[in-house]
């Protein structure tokens, strides 16, 4: 469903952008934070991005700008019409004849390997986009933002937070960073006629630990051990070492906490929903460390 004051707002942008005065079809697509869009017009198909309340204090858009366009350069996004660093307005080209992934969908072997695939191609791009993801500033920032609107932290949060401080003095501070997306949750990757990928969303990319990105998938898809293997295998071409495996669960606890301290940011405004998102990756997330513990 489309709010009157959307359509309205996407009709100047579509003119803007595109030159063109008639929308044929328009109808929402969804997003967790922003309101994206379907819109056909005579000359075309595209989806047209409306930011998210609160989100300008929360991401960098002439970042996710920078990465935006790395991805569509070593296509693995699609085209890109427009980018608006002020605003968070972005139109692309629609992806035809495609689907937008589910967590059963991206558990296929034949995904798994298009997904492997295509983060090997961003990280070995090559390019330093210059745009930072530090988990930790980041994890103060999130901080902050609850603190100063009246959110809540979980009662053992400090003694996490110092376990996480352990992580940062003891493998944060040797990683070779290289273009990560860092949010490669399911409904972020398409899949178009059946073997062409696209991986879109690139409001947190920046330059990161590789490894993030594979955890990710895993933590958002539900792998198993066996999808794991394979996600790595196919990666590095070879069994994935010891110590790989090491920075492949550490990851997946730094991810949940980080996401877990997001989930709190957007509870101000959606406060059940955000609240039960951010719980759930709390207590995977110690889970996680209850078995890096172990081993």
């Amino acid at each position: 469903m489309c709010e009157i004051k959307d359509k309205q707002k996407i009709a100047a942008i579509i003119e803007e952008v595109l030159g063109e005065k008639q929308i044929c079809n328009l109808k929402r697509l969804g997003g967790l934070t922003n309101r994206t869009y379907y819109v056909k017009t005579p000359s075309g198909e595209y989806a047209l991005r409306l930011a998210g309340e609160g989100t300008q204090e929360l991401i960098n858009r002439s970042h996710e700008k920078v990465s935006t366009e790395l991805a569509c350069e070593i296509g693995i996004d699609t085209k890109l019409y427009y980018f608006n660093e002020d605003n968070g307005v972005k139109v692309a080209n629609y992806i035809e004849n495609a689907i937008t992934l589910s967590p059963e969908d991206m558990r296929s072997e034949e995904n798994i390997v298009l997904a492997a695939q295509t983060f090997k191609r961003l990280h070995h791009s090559g390019v330093d986009t210059k745009v930072p993801f530090d988990v930790i500033e980041m994890a103060e920032a999130y901080e902050a933002f609850i603190e100063s609107n009246g959110g809540t932290f979980y009662e053992d949060y400090e003694t996490i937070k110092n376990y996480i401080n352990q992580i940062k003095t003891d493998y944060l501070q040797q990683v070779v960073k290289v273009p990560c997306h860092n949010d490669p949750l399911c409904e972020n990757w398409i899949l178009q006629g059946g073997n062409k990928m696209h991986l879109i969303d690139w409001e947190y990319a920046g330059m990161n630990d590789p490894m993030w990105d594979l955890a990710d998938v895993s933590l958002e898809a539900e792998f198993g051990s066996e999808q794991d293997n394979l996600l790595l295998a196919t990666y590095f071409g070879r069994e994935a070492t010891k110590e790989e495996w090491a920075a492949f669960f550490i990851n997946k606890v730094l991810i949940d906490y980080l996401w877990s301290l997001w989930g709190k940011t957007r509870a101000v405004f959606d406060a059940e929903e955000m609240e039960k998102y951010a719980l759930d990756r709390y207590v995977r997330m110690k889970q996680n460390i209850e078995k890096l513990k172990g081993e």
